[in-house]
Parts: C-alpha cells; structure tokens; sequence
C-alpha cells in the first residue's frame, strides 16, 4: 500500500460522497499512478442510475480518473489543498467506455503524465475492473492557488 484513505483525504480536497479513490497502490512521482475505487450498491448515484440495472455514470469513471490525476499532480509538486491548491479537471478528450462497472467491481485508476507545463498537467488514462478495460481518457488539469 502506498497511500490509504487517510493519506488520500490531505491530497484531495474531495468528501463523501464525492471521493471517488480510495487506495493508491503504486506511485511514481512525475510519471504514474495506479489506485482503486471500491464500488459499492451504497453509493448514493445507484439509486437513480438506474434502479433496476445500476451502473456507475461514465461521468463519474471519469471524475475518479481526474481525481487519481490530482494525487499524482499534488504528490509531484508536494502541495497539498490546505495550503490553498487545487487541480480542477479542464479536458476530457478521447473518452471512450468499453464496459460498464457495476456494484461490487472495484475499479482500477491508472493515470500517466504525458506533459506538463505552467501548472498544466495533461495525463493518458485508464480504467479497468478485472483486467479487463472499462474507460480509456486522455485528462487535462489544471493546478490552481485558490486560498
């Protein structure tokens, strides 16, 4: 285990029920990481999408994808959002869903810095459960002071 949920939770700005990682198990500052998101039929989105065929939103593969980007943007330039930073996603592109991910997959974040330059990270991302490929994305983000 590289970071658990406590870790985590200095590095993302993010709470329930909008924290969408929870464990980064490998870290590599300024190249990649890898983490997980366990999805569980309690998340609250489960209750409308859909009742009686839930599904994760694509949406919210994404969001949890971008979030994997902002612990590896932090991490790299070690900044954390106490100190008045955030990484806002700005660019989604290339998104393409493969699978959907159900209750009770867990779902592998994988984000590899492509460039960055004057606080503008770009990332090739990947999402998987079971090996198998639920998302592919190519993420922009941003670093921003904001306090």
């Amino acid at each position: 285990m590289v970071m658990d949920i406590n870790e985590i939770r200095e590095y993302l700005p993010h709470r329930y029920p909008f924290l969408l990682v929870d464990r980064v198990t490998e870290l590599t500052l300024g190249e990649a990481i890898v983490a997980y998101k366990n999805v569980s039929i309690n998340e609250p989105f489960f209750n409308g999408h859909f009742p009686h065929h839930p599904i994760m939103p694509g949406v919210l593969v994404v969001e949890a994808l971008a979030q994997a980007c902002g612990i590896l943007g932090f991490k790299t330039v070690n900044k954390l959002p106490a100190d008045g930073y955030v990484y806002y996603l700005v660019a989604s592109d290339n998104v393409r869903f493969k699978r959907p991910v159900m209750p009770g997959d867990q779902l592998v974040l994988e984000a590899r810095v492509e460039r960055t330059k004057r606080g503008i990270w770009k990332f090739a991302c990947r999402a998987t459960v079971d090996d198998g490929l639920v998302c592919e994305a190519d993420i922009t983000c941003a670093e921003r002071k904001v306090a």
